[in-house]
């Protein structure tokens, strides 16, 4: 139990702003005010967005727009601005230029009305370990101006919806990484918004919980919460955004859904297995030598070996031709569709090297 000076709320890791937001380290969590007259408008509009730092430009001129109710998946490299883009529009970092309307609240003159209206959640859980989920679920609750009964009763809803009631009343501190992740990001929906940012939820998770987290983020799109998620995992972003943007040196490279941009790479892949992973770097030059540049040709950290494949079948055949040849042996070679993997690594391709930044 935590106990406060009277008229005073106890708050080991938190505090609140002017604005009456709470900021936790690595998350922002805020109640909801509606805005009003929001009408049709989409819950997030991005408009000439621009931040640098010194001589580094962050972003450069960021525009698009989310539908209420939708997924974004924000995919880049590191340090491609994904993160810079996040805490502006959660109102942590102020652009130089250009502006942002989030759930009806303008992001220059009205940041107060964008912090009553989102939650941020951060790669890391933060939460008092040394209280049970449910009462760190009723903190914050009660921080977020909720009665104790009101507080108690969305705490126990929470932990019901987020599979924790069997752990509810043990310590945090005795949680698995994929619980304390459930956690967080319940503690965000205390008090429900309407625009949710996630940053990267599912790093360091194993799979099963990866799975148990996608399955709260899909649901979030079902009570109508905007969500904006930034992911490293391009199967997440493929699983879960109804649409996509990738994000490149703090610019905009592509839009638009899984399907739209996989179609916008285009095409047909060749992919070939050397039995022996260390040929695959002189496979690559031997099919860089015979199809030029206009064919992309890509060696994977377990070796294998992609190459753009227009001709389908004979480029497939020409392939064979050339590991006989130079006497690599195959053990497998294939035709495939592109994959969001593809579009990730064609559009950030670095133009010296051929390869991700």
């Amino acid at each position: 139990m935590i106990h406060a000076p009277r008229g005073a709320i106890a708050t080991p890791f938190a505090s609140r702003t002017a604005a009456g937001s709470m900021e936790r380290r690595g998350v922002m969590t805020v109640a909801v005010r509606p805005p009003e007259d929001a009408g049709e408008q989409p819950a997030v509009r991005v408009v000439g967005l621009t931040k640098s730092f010194g001589e580094v430009t962050a972003l450069r001129d960021i525009t698009f727009d989310v539908a209420r109710g939708a997924i974004l998946g924000i995919l880049g490299p590191n340090g491609a601005g994904k993160s810079t883009l996040v805490s502006t529009l959660g109102t942590l970092i102020t652009p130089d230029s250009g502006t942002a309307v989030i759930a009806g609240h303008d992001l220059l003159s009205d940041a107060a009305g964008v912090r009553a209206s989102i939650s941020m959640t951060g790669q890391y859980a933060a939460l008092d370990e040394t209280l049970g989920g449910r009462d760190n679920l009723i903190f914050f609750g009660r921080m977020q101006g909720l009665r104790r009964q009101s507080a108690q009763t969305r705490a126990d809803y929470l932990l019901d919806r987020f599979g924790l009631v069997a752990a509810g009343r043990r310590p945090v501190d005795t949680y698995s990484g994929g619980m304390r992740r459930r956690l967080d990001i319940a503690c965000g929906l205390v008090v429900k918004p309407e625009v949710v940012f996630l940053d990267e939820p599912t790093t360091g998770l194993d799979p099963r919980s990866r799975q148990a987290v996608w399955s709260l983020v899909a649901a979030l799109r079902n009570d109508g919460i905007t969500t904006l998620l930034t992911t490293q995992y391009l199967d997440e972003a493929d699983q879960l955004a109804d649409n996509i943007i990738v994000i490149d040196h703090g610019r905009i490279v592509a839009e638009g859904t899984a399907a739209e941009l996989k179609e916008k790479v285009g095409g047909t892949y060749c992919e070939a297995v050397p039995a022996d992973a260390s040929g695959a770097p002189a496979l690559r030059d031997l099919l860089v030598a015979r199809f030029g540049t206009d064919h992309r040709c890509t060696v994977s950290d377990t070796g294998t070996v992609t190459l753009t494949a227009p001709d389908r079948v004979d480029t497939m055949g020409q392939v064979i031709d050339i590991a006989r040849e130079a006497r690599i042996e195959l053990l497998d070679v294939g035709l495939r569709s592109p994959s969001l993997d593809d579009v990730f690594l064609t559009l950030t391709a670095d133009p010296h090297t051929g390869g991700s930044r």
